[in-house]
């Protein structure tokens, strides 16, 4: 029984320190500014396409839009539309 004890107790001092530690970490982040946030606080997403040659997975930002559809590079989309 005295081993349960003290098991149970270690068990909720590491909760503590865990909790503490995240929010520590947590503050750190968001004054460093490492999180992209929109104007209410919430994590902005950036939406991942595939390209229509190759299927590599990248940005909506970073694509290249041709008459046929996204691409990866302007090589893949001259290939694709001839």
């Amino acid at each position: 029984m005295k081993y349960l004890l003290i098991l149970g107790l270690a068990l909720v001092v590491f909760w503590l320190w865990q909790g503490r530690r995240r929010a520590t970490l947590a503050d750190k982040a968001r004054s460093q500014g490492t999180r992209p946030t929109s104007a209410r606080g919430q994590v902005q997403t950036t939406e991942i396409i595939a390209c229509d040659l190759c299927e590599v997975h990248l940005p909506r930002a970073e694509a290249l839009t041709g008459g046929r559809g996204v691409y990866c590079s302007d090589a893949h989309r001259r290939q694709a539309e001839g």
